[in-house]
């Protein structure tokens, strides 16, 4: 196996899921200018839009996570667009 090919910041951070505020720490290697406190212990946060915590996959539900507005701006986007004619058809 090769020497020195892995990264030396590999450390535990926190993950915080922002559509449900749900913390859990793992090992990273990802660059973080937050931190966190978690029973005592400062860690390296990186903040996700979702998780396994929140995506309809593996809760079951289905919600719409909407951070960005990129629904809003599509349906303004193309609000005005005549719905397309039966192409198809002979």
């Amino acid at each position: 196996m090769k020497k020195d090919i892995h990264p030396q910041n590999y450390r535990i951070c926190a993950f915080k899921d922002m559509s449900n505020e749900q913390v859990f720490l793992t090992r990273s290697c990802a660059n973080s200018k937050e931190t966190i406190e978690i029973d005592g212990e400062t860690y390296p946060l990186i903040k996700l839009e979702i998780s396994n915590t929140s995506h309809p996959f593996f809760t079951g539900k289905v919600k719409l996570v909407d951070t960005a507005g990129m629904v809003d701006k599509y349906m303004s986007k193309y609000k005005n667009r005549k719905p397309l004619s039966n192409v198809n058809a002979k």
